[in-house]
């Protein structure tokens, strides 16, 4: 079944911070943008507590104290899809944690945008990435969520500077393809 992720840039919620977050079956990674979001940082990763059908638990609780704290203009989920855009087993599980926060952030008359964005390769890039670094495997682990979620919202971020017409002028060269001094 394709997945459709909603699209960067499209009834933008205006300046701020965004959270990013990238929601797995034990953990969740949090990412935060700076105030101009234009960058993603890694925040924390939370663990998973609520499941498909029950109450909110801590994971949802902490979530909300998070997209509070850094006073949040936009929440971005991760939207797990294969590479044809096919939604995994995950999607549900996702869908599920956006729609709980809309609904919390809603509830305390947040009106605060959770959008689901495109998801895919991202825990590969941030598991080269980290591997770049020096990051050993078993180590890895303890951050790889945050990783995974820094870059959803980095793909989140560059889609709505390219939507908004936000990116900084890339330098002209000349005729010689120098760049100017």
């Amino acid at each position: 079944m394709k997945v459709t992720p909603d699209t960067p840039g499209r009834d933008d919620p205006g300046p701020g911070r965004r959270i990013g977050l990238d929601v797995g079956t034990v953990r969740i990674g949090v990412a935060a943008s700076d105030r101009d979001a234009r960058l993603a940082m890694p925040v924390e990763t939370v663990p998973r507590e609520t499941g498909m059908k029950g109450p909110d638990r801590g994971d949802i609780d902490r979530l909300i104290d998070i997209i509070t704290e850094y006073d949040a203009a936009e929440v971005v989920v991760g939207l797990p899809r294969d590479l044809q855009g096919n939604g995994s087993a995950s999607v549900k599980q996702a869908k599920e944690i956006a729609f709980r926060i809309r609904r919390r952030l809603t509830a305390a008359g947040r009106e605060i945008p959770v959008r689901l964005g495109d998801e895919r390769l991202t825990t590969v890039v941030a598991t080269q990435a980290l591997r770049a670094s020096g990051v050993t495997e078993r180590d890895g682990r303890k951050v790889i969520d945050q990783a995974a979620a820094v870059e959803i919202l980095q793909t989140w971020l560059d889609g709505r500077a390219a939507a908004l017409n936000t990116l900084p002028e890339t330098p002209h060269t000349d005729e010689k393809g120098n760049f100017p001094r």
